[in-house]
């Protein structure tokens, strides 16, 4: 594998994703047939373009925890750089004989480019145990089905490092990628990098999080804060106050935080999307109080146009592209954002793949630590994903292609629920903003106008409203499971309802249920 480089002729935050993919094609061929054996060594320099007039990041020691800086590479990771060396005989590595695989082929039938829908004609895809050997690919399930890289397959890292490119386009030279098991692996490895408690770490996060994270946060006895939000997530002017007037007696003794973990496209729970000004204010917050950035971003390419407007979704590749927000990584000149990208929203959850982009120096320590850890995702996740988007799907136009299709098919879901909430919810009780990416609308319960307002706990009302939805027949996410401060009363009534899996005839049921659920407890 050798230097992937060409020259893009205009700035790269004015080039068209069609005119980058492109490049990559003629990247690509200018290098020949990637060779990429069992457990290759790989790294983003080696599919990268040119980085030409970029800064450098910054470097984040003291950011570190002491566990983090104390990983030392993986000695018989390292060892398996040897065995590209033609003629070497290996007797060193306890690498299983491919021989001894009881896969000899994979197939399965996927949706071709443009016909995404299950109701369209499908094509066969055949991966077989040799088929680098026999020169039909360049992947396989010899390679695939063994130990690799913590980072994952070069065939892989190649693809992902060339989607950060088209997508988000760092403004600084040595970013690169690593595979991940997903974004909660990912987000613990990253916790261990960033936390420590014995020097009194913390976390600040929006006021209502993904109770995953506070729940992987909490065992590590590191303090987690929640931030002001409203429709468009984090509060900037809210954030700057909060860490400028930071005081550690009356925070439990924990220090200042120095990571924001941030989900800024669909949050979950409240389904609010950053705007570009938002993100742009909040990362100056982020640079003032020296701060990393993990951005957490599942349902990225979730977006869709604002509710009840009728415009028209792009029309190709590049529109579409250009229509996302800017990701965080996009503006980072400095490199302290850690991105946390997933296949699980956008092809299967059960992949159990995603991956991080980040400073060299961050995704090393990042290595460092799966290479103890996971050991990197699944080969049967990454070999099959690979086919799937690089030959049936012909490469990061067609992947593009279906994302922009899942835009659609959510964009109907969404609009399907938020049309049953306004037929069955009682609007003089409940209100709720729009979503405009991910999978959650956010209901916000008035509870001043509850019979019991003053006299019961927010935690019990809210507790009867849910056992009534349960038993009526409806299953909603309650608003105090998400509280980033659990510690914390509530402040107000909140539910967390799904447009991801029902059908718009058991939305439109599941809704009138949850309303009469509501009527129920306010006895209306």
């Amino acid at each position: 594998m050798g230097d992937m480089s060409t020259s893009v002729t205009m700035p790269s935050d004015q080039v068209p994703a069609s005119q980058i993919i492109e490049e990559i094609r003629k990247r690509r061929a200018d290098s020949g047939r990637l060779v990429a054996g069992v457990a290759a060594a790989s790294n983003s320099d080696m599919f990268k373009g040119p980085q030409d007039g970029k800064p450098k990041a910054k470097r984040w020691d003291h950011h570190l925890t002491e566990e983090s800086k104390l990983r030392q590479p993986c000695a018989l990771k390292l060892a398996a750089q040897h065995l590209k060396k033609p003629g070497l005989i290996s007797l060193g590595s306890g690498l299983p004989a491919s021989s001894v695989f009881p896969f000899a082929s994979l197939s399965m039938a996927v949706p071709s480019v443009p016909s995404f829908s299950e109701a369209a004609p499908v094509s066969p895809a055949t991966v077989n145990k040799y088929d680098i050997r026999d020169g039909a690919a360049e992947y396989d399930l010899s390679v695939a089905l063994n130990y690799g890289q913590a980072c994952g397959s070069a065939q892989m890292a190649r693809f992902l490092t060339e989607h950060a490119e088209v997508v988000h386009r760092p403004p600084y030279a040595d970013w690169a990628v690593c595979q991940t098991i997903g974004n909660t692996g990912a987000l613990e490895q990253a916790a261990r990098m960033l936390c420590d408690r014995d020097r009194r770490d913390a976390v600040l996060t929006e006021a209502f999080g993904f109770s995953t994270a506070m729940e992987t946060f909490e065992p590590l006895r590191v303090g987690v804060f929640g931030t002001a939000i409203d429709s468009e997530g984090i509060v900037a002017e809210a954030m700057d106050e909060l860490l400028s007037g930071w005081d550690e007696a009356a925070r439990g003794g924990f220090r200042r935080p120095h990571v924001l973990y941030t989900v800024p496209s669909g949050q979950n729970p409240t389904g609010a999307t950053q705007s570009p000004a938002r993100r742009r204010a909040v990362y100056a917050v982020a640079r003032k109080h020296d701060m990393i950035i993990i951005e957490d971003e599942p349902y990225y390419f979730l977006q869709m146009d604002p509710y009840g407007q009728d415009a028209a979704p792009p029309t190709n590749i590049d529109e579409f592209v250009a229509s996302l927000v800017p990701s965080y990584v996009s503006i980072d000149v400095d490199g302290r954002v850690l991105r946390m990208d997933s296949f699980s929203k956008v092809l299967a959850p059960g992949a159990r793949l995603g991956w991080i982009v980040a400073s060299q120096q961050l995704v090393e320590r990042y290595q460092r630590h799966a290479e103890v850890a996971s050991q990197g995702p699944s080969g049967f996740s990454q070999v099959l994903l690979h086919k799937l988007l690089e030959d049936s799907w012909g490469g990061h136009a067609g992947y593009l292609q279906w994302l922009m299709h899942l835009r659609g098919v959510y964009a109907q879901k969404r609009d399907a629920l938020l049309a049953a909430c306004e037929r069955h919810l009682p609007r003089d009780l409940v209100s709720w903003t729009p979503p405009a990416a991910g999978m959650f609308v956010w209901l916000t319960v008035d509870h001043a106008k509850h019979p019991d307002h003053g006299t019961r706990k927010l935690e019990d009302i809210e507790q009867e409203i849910f056992d009534a939805g349960i038993d009526g027949g409806v299953l909603v996410a309650r608003g105090s499971w998400f509280r980033a401060e659990q510690h914390v009363p509530l402040s107000g009534l909140y539910f967390r309802i799904t447009y991801a899996t029902a059908s718009p005839e058991d939305m439109d049921t599941a809704t009138s249920r949850f309303g009469d659920a509501v009527r129920s407890s306010f006895k209306v």
